[in-house]
């Protein structure tokens, strides 16, 4: 019956709602994945997701955004017998902390969770379960961070709310029973940006316990190279098709969509910013086995001072936590990064895994083979829409967590 109702949304798609989506992206799932018809029928739930979301906004019912909040929110799941659950606010950053209820006779350790949502989507209610499960199978203490969206909140004030309500934990952390010597930072796609960055942001702190670990989850991390070889093999994977992300991220960063081709083209980056940021966004750094798909070299594009004075915060380390220059990252606390074999972001994590490991920064690293971006998350959903790739991920993750 659940897949039947898929196919039904996603044949609605093609009658009502494609017509008003923006980007009218075309799905193309390598045939070596084994759970392709899923995916695809997936992929056009969203894109009548995305549809539906213009469409009430041509008609002035709600904004795109905002409906597709509410999606991404789902149906909150019943009281969980094992967790004591609480909502509380670090300073000015809403938070919901998750304790389990079994005993111990120690300090258990702490994980702050940043959620994805490329900063416009997203919220505690929608990682309810992603959470829950973290707190349940490591045993610890979990705190979701319900940051502040853009656009009625600009870009930094995510990594400003997530830095705050690090900061607050790191110091009240007994107060919950957690050890300040064991507190992780955790958090999938644009939340794995945010972890980089507010990682970084701590190296220099000496008022402060050192971060434990961080854990990325297919992060997205640079700004520079659009044209990577995991850009090139997966951009019309879902569900972050390339378009999507220039997209997004240009929401985000609240700037018209007009520019998303001459971003897409490089011409946003000046050469001497080009010759600086190669030594570490570079193809040639990519294992060779990441390259089979094909891959050809990007050709130059002229650059533009205007595209490039409009996109600048792009190149801030905030945003693009891949270029921090070396005395931050060797700084850095031990890492778990999760990449995808099918995601566009791919590269972001092997590239920031090997910057950590010249380093001498201790990296585990999961590579799902058949993994694409928003498995993990997609993993609460259901039987339906959950995929064999984002349960492997799940335990990978949570047998790390267990060693901290």
């Amino acid at each position: 019956m659940e897949l039947l109702l898929a196919i039904f949304l996603a044949v609605l798609t093609v009658f009502v709602a494609m017509p008003f989506y923006y980007e009218h992206p075309k799905a193309e799932i390598p045939h070596g994945f084994s759970q392709r018809q899923k995916l695809y029928i997936f992929h056009y739930i969203m894109n009548f997701g995305f549809g539906l979301g213009r469409l009430l906004e041509k008609v002035g019912i709600t904004s795109e955004v905002q409906f597709l909040r509410i999606i991404m929110d789902g149906i909150p799941p019943l009281e969980d017998k094992h967790l004591f659950i609480k909502d509380l606010r670090f300073e000015k950053v809403k938070v919901r902390i998750y304790q389990p209820k079994i005993p111990t006779t120690s300090q258990r350790r702490g994980i702050l969770y940043f959620h994805g949502g490329v900063g416009l989507f997203g919220s505690i209610r929608a990682y309810e379960r992603t959470c829950r499960y973290f707190a349940r199978k490591s045993n610890s203490v979990v705190v979701s961070v319900g940051y502040r969206l853009a656009p009625e909140h600009p870009y930094p004030t995510q990594f400003e709310d997530c830095l705050t309500a690090t900061i607050h934990f790191m110091r009240t952390a007994q107060d919950y029973g957690v050890d300040p010597s064991r507190i992780i930072i955790c958090g999938d796609s644009s939340g794995g940006t945010l972890t980089a960055a507010v990682a970084q942001a701590l190296v220099n702190r000496r008022d402060l316990p050192k971060l434990r670990a961080q854990i990325l989850i297919y992060p997205f991390l640079q700004s520079v190279n659009f044209n990577l070889p995991s850009y090139q093999q997966n951009e019309g994977v879902p569900i972050l098709l390339k378009q999507r992300i220039l997209a997004l991220g240009l929401k985000y960063l609240n700037r018209d969509l007009s520019i998303m081709e001459a971003v897409s083209k490089h011409s946003h980056i000046p050469e001497d910013l080009q010759l600086k940021y190669q030594k570490w966004v570079n193809p040639d750094y990519i294992p060779h086995e990441f390259k089979s798909r094909g891959y050809k070299p990007s050709t130059t594009h002229p650059f533009s001072e205007e595209i490039y004075t409009l996109v600048k915060p792009v190149f801030d380390t905030v945003f693009s936590p891949l270029i921090a220059e070396d005395s931050v990252i060797a700084q850095l606390p031990e890492a778990f990064i999760l990449t995808c074999e099918f995601d566009v972001l791919r590269d972001d994590g092997l590239l920031y895994k090997k910057r950590l490991e010249d380093h001498g920064i201790k990296v585990t690293w999961c590579h799902l083979q058949e993994g694409f971006h928003g498995t993990v998350f997609l993993a609460f959903w259901g039987r339906v829409i959950a995929f064999q790739s984002g349960n492997k991920g799940l335990k990978k993750i949570v047998n790390f967590l267990r060693l901290m």
